[in-house]
């Protein structure tokens, strides 16, 4: 908490000092005091440069409080002109000058802003598509994309070069350095203007955006019948790109939808047929008529634009079973059936009493642990490893016991360190770890610092070699992890629940010190597992007994995978697609 205070004083902070170098730099225009002006204007460029580069929080704070980068801007060149109008005579002429020409390129701006604006509504991007061939798209022209980028409130940028200008002008007692620059940047600007204006007289008469009658008409044709809807944002895509393989696999037609251009973005390969359409007025003027299923792989208020749809089955999914709160969910009573994976879901959804009927709870296993391997205490062609896979720091600002990588993360891996290179350490953090909470993402940065000064790989794309791994990217995946994992540590969370499918031992954290007994009692997916303390004290004496193959918890994780998962002879892919078949053939 005093870290996060602590930031938050620091992001404060730099705004400040920033807006306090454009009031001085303004005072000093007025006063025509050249020394203090050239101080205070170089300190506001480059304060905008770090802001940008360095300190994005600080520029956020700055627009909530109506500071934006336009009006920061704006003050800049009234500084300017004001020190060259207090230090310079000026002709009748000259004094016109003065004032037109910065101006001018803000009126430019202004409009070639509005003029892109609306060349993009001619072409709205109203939809983004992957492996569907649309044919040829007939669409409105559209200016350069550097001319749209620079276009609007950026252009003004340009007259950043007014100050080094006005400091020379003042000293020089001469007007024409000023207005010499003030006019290359109306040159500038005007060519960027004007091509952005001709693009918009081109396009005059052009009729709607084909490309959602496009999507319309290859609906219409390949017919879908299932549907994985996802309306997350892009770091929560994971809980997506988990469902990929499993729908890829089924017998249906099948298409992946999504609502966030920069989750589209960030989706796994697939070979299924993917949409985005971030607009719900768009979304929902779409005809699905031909889906029978719609599977949600998390609950977010988008969902909404689909649940609305009557004449389909609406299946929640979820991104895993575990003994958080997050999965038993009461948004999740709104779905026509919750499918969990084994036993443990189901009960778990009733001690929580939110609302969800167990008629309309399937338990149908994991499916995406087709390919986790199970394996026993034999020996293998590789280094003892260990995965240490914390979960992130969660919604909730009380709860220092929701991850153990704040409490406990450094501790546990020192741990492992101090005994290498017998074991190879793993670690992969949650893919929403820092986000929320900074003492968690300096933790994270710490550990991968130790890390590689143990000589590891702290960018890790592949599981291959000897070396400890820092794996933070999408590859390779956590079940790729897991088929080289002789001992896992982690948290509370569906990481645990789904490693009980290869059997192996597995350590879950203990950061608050409950209760051996009271621990696993509240959460059922420790009941085969090593508790480890906020102290670490165990973490030595468990990887010794579980590098020596003396096992004592072996027969509680094969039970504990039978309540957790389903039955080991049951195949989950074919649970799932026989689920799948009864809601689409009903």
């Amino acid at each position: 908490m005093f870290g996060t205070l602590t930031g938050r004083i620091g992001v404060a902070a730099r705004g400040a000092l920033l807006v306090l170098s454009y009031l001085v730099m303004l005072a000093a225009g007025a006063l025509g005091w050249i020394g203090l002006f050239a101080v205070a204007g170089l300190v506001a460029v480059l304060g905008e440069f770090a802001l940008m580069r360095w300190s994005p929080a600080s520029d956020v704070l700055l627009e909530k409080v109506g500071l934006n980068r336009g009006y920061r801007q704006l003050t800049r060149d009234l500084a300017s002109v004001l020190l060259v109008a207090a230090e310079v005579a000026l002709s009748g002429v000259e004094l016109s000058l003065l004032l037109v020409l910065p101006a001018a390129v803000w009126v430019v701006a202004v409009f070639s802003g509005a003029l892109v604006t609306m060349i993009e509504r001619r072409n709205p991007q109203s939809a983004l598509v992957r492996n569907i061939e649309l044919g040829r798209l007939r669409s409105a022209p559209e200016p350069p994309a550097w001319a749209s980028a620079i276009a609007g409130d950026r252009m003004p940028v340009v007259n950043v070069l007014l100050v080094p200008a006005a400091v020379v002008a003042a000293v020089s007692d001469d007007a024409a350095p000023f207005l010499v620059t003030a006019a290359v940047a109306v040159a500038v600007t005007g060519v960027v203007g004007a091509i952005v204006a001709l693009t918009w007289l081109r396009g005059r008469g052009s009729g709607q955006s084909p490309l959602l009658p496009a999507v319309q008409r290859w609906l219409d044709t390949y017919r879908p019948e299932v549907a994985l809807y996802f309306a997350g944002p892009a770091k929560d895509v994971y809980q997506a790109n988990m469902w990929l393989a499993p729908t890829e696999a089924l017998q249906q037609r099948a298409v992946v939808l999504l609502r966030n251009k920069e989750a589209f973005l960030e989706l796994a390969d697939t070979r299924l047929p993917v949409i985005c359409v971030p607009a719900g007025v768009d979304f929902m003027n779409l005809e699905l008529g031909s889906v029978r299923t719609a599977l949600y792989a998390a609950n977010v208020g988008a969902n909404i634009h689909m649940l609305r749809e009557p004449g389909m089955k609406h299946v929640f999914v979820g991104h895993g079973d575990s003994d958080k709160a997050a999965s038993v969910n009461p948004y999740s009573k709104v779905y026509d059936e919750v499918w969990v994976a084994g036993l443990a879901g189901r009960e778990r959804y009733a001690r929580a009493g939110v609302g969800v009927l167990d008629s309309d709870i399937v338990e149908i296993g994991r499916p995406q642990l087709a390919g986790v391997h199970t394996f026993g205490a034999e020996a293998v062609d590789r280094p003892f490893t260990v995965l240490y896979a914390p979960t992130w720091e969660g919604w909730l600002d009380d709860d220092p016991y929701h991850t153990s990588l704040v409490l406990m993360g450094e501790r546990i891996v020192k741990g492992l360190l101090a005994v290498s290179p017998r074991i190879r350490l793993v670690y992969k953090p949650h893919p929403l770890t820092g986000s929320r909470a900074k003492e968690a993402k300096a933790v994270h940065d710490r550990i991968v610092g130790r890390i590689r000064a143990a000589g590891g790989d702290t960018d890790a794309t592949s599981l291959d070699g000897t070396r400890h791994l820092v794996v933070t990217g999408r590859t390779p995946a956590l079940f790729d992890c897991f088929n080289q994992t002789d001992l896992l540590i982690s948290d509370v969370s569906s990481v645990v629940s789904d490693f009980v499918q290869s059997q192996r031992p597995y350590v879950v954290a203990n950061p608050g010190g409950l209760p051996e007994d009271e621990f696993r009692r509240e959460y059922p997916t420790a009941r085969a597992a090593y508790l480890l303390s906020a102290d670490c004290g165990e973490l030595e004496k468990i990887v010794s007994l579980t590098r020596a193959g003396d096992d004592p918890l072996t027969e509680a994780r094969r039970e504990l995978k039978t309540y957790l998962l389903g039955p080991a002879e049951a195949n989950p892919m074919d649970r799932f697609q026989e689920e799948i078949a009864r809601l689409c053939h009903r």
